[in-house]
């Protein structure tokens, strides 16, 4: 298959192309490596630095790539930038995607699996939030990642666009960002290994579903063949508070770090986590790494890192 990622530089996105090339497909990335790292992109993937929201170079490497697939990851990420800068948020997010359905649309793309959030959802009616949940987004983020659902949709009934929307929950693991937005578990990590104190806001009782990386890469690689015109959750159907987290991470790395506790965020979810079934039933899918398994990985990777050993060789070379 010939199969272009979107965001390919980037945390999950980055995973996901690993797994491609190991199956054997073609494979072209997309990414303007605003957070992004060229590093991180597998070197037998062919690389394009660019902006989803360029029309016209975009439309230049879809004509020269032609690709059956799009796995679509790039995006703002940032909620506290979305509120400062909802407009930004919504040119990347919003218009890119549209940019890029319209290029799906044009040369031929048999189908496109989309990267959406559980921010889709906003405060839980009821747990764990399945796919029937009302969508009630609290953040201009949420709004932006909900609304190229209903693209996606329009343009599958319009154009026979094939789709897959993949609602992710909390990821962690290698190469997430632990600065700015990086995620709690890549916070906690990155602030344990430079001995600096461990911050929880609130009392630390708070719950999330805590998905590993790799699990989200196999979840991308079943939609290829599956999930036909679906909108799946991708999460582990398990509740983890904060302070268990932590807990797991010093026991795991033999530490004693206790945290500073500051107030809780004002628009701060309390409890959260996913119904799994679905894509249990309909892509086959279902976490294979345990919390414990997946935060021993992240901890070997950071350690790696930080004392020099991390990184990857060969990363992909830049095309036109």
């Amino acid at each position: 298959m010939r199969i272009l990622v979107t965001g390919g530089a980037g945390f999950i996105g980055s995973h996901v192309v690993d797994r491609l090339v190991a199956a054997d497909h073609h494979v072209a990335v997309i990414d303007n490596l605003s957070s992004g790292l060229k590093e991180h992109i597998n070197g037998k993937a062919v690389f394009y630095r660019c902006d989803i929201g360029d029309t016209e170079r975009l439309e230049r490497i879809f004509a020269a790539e032609r690709p059956d697939y799009v796995i679509h990851h790039a995006a703002q990420i940032s909620v506290q930038n979305s509120l400062s800068d909802p407009l930004q948020d919504a040119r990347v997010n919003i218009m890119g995607t549209l940019n890029l359905l319209n290029c799906c649309r044009d040369f031929g793309v048999r189908k496109i699996i989309y990267a959406s959030s559980a921010a889709v959802y906003g405060n839980p009616e009821y747990l764990p939030l399945d796919e029937k949940h009302s969508l009630n987004p609290l953040s201009p983020y949420g709004v932006s990642k909900h609304t190229p659902e209903h693209y996606i949709q329009m343009y599958a009934g319009a154009y026979g666009l094939n789709y897959t929307v993949l609602r992710y929950a909390n990821a962690y693991g290698p190469r997430q960002d632990a600065l700015g937005e990086g995620g709690v578990v890549s916070i906690f990590i990155d602030r344990l290994l430079q001995e600096n104190p461990v911050v929880i806001y609130g009392d630390g009782e708070q719950t999330r579903d805590f998905v590993y990386v790799e699990d989200l890469a196999e979840a991308n690689l079943m939609a290829l063949e599956r999930g036909d015109y679906g909108i799946y959750n991708i999460g582990t159907s398990v509740r983890t508070s904060v302070n268990s987290l932590l807990e797991a991470i010093n026991e795991i790395n033999g530490s004693h770090a206790r945290p500073v506790h500051k107030p809780a965020r004002p628009g701060d979810i309390r409890h959260s986590y996913m119904c799994g079934e679905k894509a249990r039933l309909e892509l086959g899918w279902g976490p294979k790494f345990s919390l414990y398994e997946g935060l021993e990985l992240t901890l070997k990777y950071y350690l790696n890192l930080y004392t020099g050993k991390g990184g990857m060789e060969g990363a992909g070379s830049e095309a036109f």
